[in-house]
């Protein structure tokens, strides 16, 4: 994977004074990991370390563990240490604002654009007729520079008319609100895992057979479909955090919740949530479904 590595930074050397020298050695490794590593690249071995600033490596283990107690790296037992993952949220936003949030510097390369009819079951996920056309995107998307996915896009051609005309080397869900009015409000996701086939391991930098991290994704906007978007995540740069709660114990066997519950339920498998929504809203059931759905 080529990103900025350990070699590439000049060592400083460690001073007598105040400051400890594991105090001086985490400052040293907290810049090596946020501003030359990549997310989830190996720092070099402690042996290394010990020889490069020449501390024992006891110093060298108080540093990184104090780096790891804060997140910024993460040891794998057998393995050796690594900068942290970029951990995502389940929260319907776009790549560039998450990114920016994290305070790292999103990017974005258009690879291919077109308006074509789209596979059958984008079709249907996205109500058009048969061979009816829509807005096809394939876009790279990095943060700090390195690579981190790959997205295939559909667009719907009445939500975003002449959308291949606008700049989309940005936020794309703020282009569709701020020109189109369009506001994503749900979104129905499916997250797998896959090996990199070799166009996606070109593009991401990594051997082909590499784990990927698969999100496909059908987002509405008042209740109508407008983006199917497959994205193909790195497993070494990139991790999902959820709550997982309980399931809602049964405290009626009320036959008009009975009723939307089961209307919700055809709702979601024909991936229209937003529906879903608001026929749990309107049953008061507890526990409807979160707009917090998409990364």
């Amino acid at each position: 994977m080529p990103q900025r590595t350990a070699q590439r930074s000049t060592p400083r050397a460690l001073t007598d004074g105040p400051t400890p020298k594991h105090a001086q050695l985490r400052e040293i490794l907290r810049e090596l990991a946020t501003e030359h590593l990549g997310p989830g690249a190996a720092l070099p071995s402690e042996r290394e370390l010990t020889t490069r600033y020449e501390v024992s490596r006891l110093t060298v283990r108080e540093a990184i563990g104090q780096l790891v107690s804060e997140g910024v790296l993460v040891r794998v037992r057998g393995k050796g240490t690594f900068t942290s993952r970029v951990d995502s949220r389940l929260h319907l936003a776009s790549f560039t604002d998450d990114m920016r949030n994290r305070g790292m510097r999103p990017e974005t390369v258009l690879l291919d654009h077109a308006e074509d009819p789209p596979p059958p079951d984008t079709a249907r996920s996205l109500r058009l007729l048969p061979d009816e056309p829509a807005y096809w995107l394939f876009r790279l998307r990095k943060a700090d520079g390195v690579p981190l996915a790959v997205e295939r896009g559909w667009y719907h051609p009445q939500a975003t008319p002449d959308l291949l005309e606008q700049d989309l080397t940005g936020s794309l869900y703020s282009l569709l609100e701020r020109h189109y009015g369009v506001r994503l409000e749900q979104a129905m996701q499916t997250v797998l895992a896959e090996g990199a086939d070799a166009d996606n391991a070109r593009l991401l930098n990594v051997r082909p057979g590499s784990p990927l991290l698969v999100f496909r994704r059908v987002s509405t906007a008042r209740g109508k479909p407008v983006e199917d978007m497959t994205s193909w995540y790195r497993g070494d740069a990139y991790q999902v955090t959820m709550p997982v709660r309980p399931q809602e114990p049964v405290l009626s066997q009320d036959p008009v919740r009975s009723r939307d519950r089961d209307r919700c339920r055809e709702r979601v498998l024909s991936q229209d949530p937003a529906l879903c929504h608001e026929s749990a809203r309107q049953a008061g059931a507890p526990g409807h479904p979160s707009e917090e759905v998409a990364p």
